[in-house]
């Protein structure tokens, strides 16, 4: 393996790197890069930004829990993340009668800190694996590389495995498959809850604030990472101590200022910002609207449960949460992408490729050829998303699904009692969990509205034959009770929700009993459908489209040899560095937003009981008494809330610290302005915002408000 070289691919058609735009890979900053950074602000040195051999911040910064961004605050293994991002940990670790969720949470000792399921893991060091990875597939067609690629890459991290030191690798594709990147990380499996705010603080303004600025959002968690006495990942036990990180992150309360160096670490997960004027017309016109559109029946069938009682908000807020955050996402992503003209955008620049390759036989007919393949799927995409988001968008249908699993078992020529049992152990224990976060009221409007809107929007020859004939059985197709009296009848009848049924069926599973059964019934007639017919063309149309990306980027490559020097891959949740500074704007004629928000704001906002915009009555309290103590603003005279950055990031910054150009945490990344929610696709360099709350209000909430001194204590302020 050798020493990581860069492939630098820029693609001056879609626009050079403008101003903060970039998701850099620390371990590769090229020169003219970290030279921006140190004009804009930056007071370290590479090796302090990026280092194997000594500490530096990439060993502050973690992969928390599956898909969010922490960091590591003192030498006691403390990690502060967003409250979204524990969210699920602090409703798992809540209950009706101790709601840590609702009421929040500190540990004012290490012996009260409350156990959880999450991981985290560091970064330790990355290697250039491509040469292994073009070996591994050499001489094979794009189709056959498809298949044999995952076991080259496995070939490759089983040489880095070390199960017994939590050691793992992954490997990532870069620049559509032109170059292939292995993270070693060391991952840690017992990390505990240390602290939470109350949720009316840690989600703030709710979904009407959500993708806003201004925002007020307490965006925060706490929790620690514990290691075995000798340093080494280990299970939870009580014999396990505070890790001892090699770097952690110092905190400053000295306070921000518009144009002040901002520089983000984290794990952003995904962006696709060369893709074709074609992809963009289908998520315009298909795949965004689709989702929109489902996820919006979703989220009030819910919302009208949750407003009912406490206990169902506490079991449906995790998933409740993570649906509205992605439905408000698609939809300002569609209306600013339409908005920027992008679409037509992407016809120049590809227009401009196409005039350049005229004659290279290699690329020449590429977007013809795209046509093609986006023309071959394109009646069919609307069906992916409403099985997707809508027939599997109800709990009890996708727990149906999965029951597949068993089905194949049951139904294999050969299969042992063994394989048989094993499903249906697999089988009984997803529906413990399944059971544990059902709410059947949400769920039977849920069930009746998509299969509905399947039944309206889908064409009919598209239909699983014959299903609704069945449900034609309750009624008129087009008429709404037609569907709210069957999905009652599925609910009813299945043995998924009756107990002693279900113990005499899996004790002795067969298949036609399960076939029998109508939510069975129901979520497999539509998944072997689009299995059986439409899957395949998927597969076929993604994987095309991936094989011409590849050759895209080659083609730009040979373009524009002379722009290699400003490039980097897109997001794919391996560990990215953005920079930046502190800055006002106007999203529109005579708007100015300020860079900072403060309590003055929050209390505009609070309104006593409301569901999005409560407060703690000691907050209000407090904050109308001006009880700032060290953490008040010196400029404001008052406490900032939160902040706003031009920094370049998406979806897994989320818990991202905010670092300024010495390295010390002045905040947490949180979210994105609606204003330009289409930086997955394009990034926009004069209303691109990162929102991001205040290290200091953070800090008083746990201290003021809290009460958590000790946590405080714990840090190294910068002052």
């Amino acid at each position: 393996m050798k020493k990581l070289l860069v492939m630098l691919i820029l693609v001056a058609s879609i626009g050079k790197a403008r101003a903060d735009e970039g998701m850099w890979l620390p371990m590769l900053l090229g020169q003219q890069v970290y030279d921006d950074m140190v004009k804009r602000g930056l007071k370290l040195t590479k090796e302090q930004l990026y280092s194997i051999n000594k500490a530096s911040i990439k060993d502050a910064i973690i992969i928390f829990g599956g898909g969010c961004t922490g960091e590591i605050v003192s030498n006691q293994g403390l990690i502060f993340t967003n409250h979204h991002c524990g969210y699920g940990a602090i409703a798992a670790a809540s209950s009706v009668q101790n709601n840590y969720l609702r009421d929040g949470f500190y540990a004012f000792n290490k012996e009260q800190e409350i156990q959880s399921q999450l991981t985290v893991q560091f970064l330790e060091k990355i290697v250039d694996v491509t040469e292994e990875v073009e070996a591994g597939v050499k001489g094979l067609s794009w189709a056959d590389r498809i298949k044999k690629i995952q076991e080259v890459y496995k070939s490759i991290t089983d040489k880095v495995a070390d199960k017994e030191n939590g050691i793992s690798g992954r490997v990532y594709s870069m620049f559509k498959d032109n170059q292939y990147i292995m993270y070693v990380y060391k991952t840690y499996r017992d990390i505990r809850l240390v602290g939470t705010p109350p949720e009316s603080v840690g989600k703030f303004g709710g979904d009407t604030d959500n993708w806003e600025w201004p925002r007020h959002t307490g965006d925060f968690s706490i929790f620690r990472v514990y290691a075995a006495k000798d340093g080494k990942p280990a299970a939870y036990s009580k014999d396990n101590v505070p890790l001892k990180p090699k770097h952690f992150l110092p905190v400053s309360i000295k306070g921000i200022k518009d144009g002040d160096y901002a520089m983000i670490y984290g794990y952003p997960g995904g962006t696709n910002r060369y893709e074709t004027s074609y992809g963009i017309k289908l998520k315009n016109e298909i795949e965004n609207p689709s989702l929109v559109g489902l996820r919006d029946m979703r989220l009030k069938a819910m919302h009208e449960q949750m407003v009912k009682d406490p206990a169902v908000k506490l079991k449906l807020a995790s998933d409740y949460a993570g649906i509205a955050n992605y439905w408000k996402f698609f939809d300002g992503e569609t209306k600013q992408l339409v908005k920027f003209n992008t679409y037509g955008e992407k016809q120049v620049a590809e227009q401009k490729f196409a005039a350049w390759a005229k004659g290279k036989p290699a690329y020449e007919n590429l977007f013809e050829e795209y046509e093609k393949n986006y023309a071959t799927w394109a009646p069919y995409a609307r069906h992916r998303q409403y099985l997707r988001e809508g027939i599997l968008g109800s709990p009890l249908s996708a727990y149906a699904s999965s029951l597949m699993g068993l089905e194949a078992a049951l139904v294999k020529t050969g299969a042992t009692p063994e394989d048989i049992r094993k499903a249906a152990d697999a089988a009984d224990a997803a529906r413990k969990n399944y059971l544990e976060a059902a709410d059947y009221p949400s769920d039977k409007k849920i069930m009746a509205a998509v299969a509905q809107a399947f039944y309206n929007d889908i064409d009919k020859s598209q239909h699983p034959i014959g299903y609704y004939d069945k449900i034609a059985a309750y009624g008129d197709l087009q008429d709404e009770a037609t569907y709210k009296k069957w999905a009652n009848e599925v609910f009813a009848k299945t043995m998924i929700l009756d107990s002693v049924r279900w113990k005499t069926f899996i004790a002795n599973p067969d298949a036609l009993t399960l076939q029998a059964d109508p939510a069975f019934d129901f979520a497999s007639s539509f998944v072997k459908n689009y299995n059986t017919k439409y899957g395949p063309m998927f597969t076929n149309f993604n994987n095309r489209n991936n094989e011409l990306g590849n050759l895209y980027l080659k083609g730009i490559r040979e373009m524009n040899p002379a722009a290699v020097n400003k490039m980097y891959p897109d997001a794919n949740f391996s560990m990215r560095v953005s920079f930046g500074n502190v800055k006002s704007y106007r999203p529109r004629d005579a708007v100015f937003y300020d860079y900072v928000t403060t309590s003055k704001g929050i209390l505009e906002k609070y309104k006593a009981g409301d569901y999005e915009f409560d407060l703690p009555a000691k907050q209000v309290e407090m904050l109308k008494k001006k009880d700032f103590g060290q953490y008040a603003d010196p400029i404001r005279k008052d406490l900032v809330i939160g902040f706003i950055t031009t920094n370049d990031i998406t979806g897994g910054n989320s818990g991202s610290p905010v670092m300024d150009g010495k390295g010390n945490l002045i905040g947490l990344a949180f979210d994105g302005n609606y204003e330009a929610l289409s930086h997955k696709i394009a990034f926009d360099k004069d209303l691109n915002r990162t929102i991001c709350v205040d290290v200091r209000y953070v800090l008083w909430c746990v201290d003021k408000l809290g009460g958590a001194k000790n946590i405080i204590e714990e840090l190294v302020l910068v002052k």
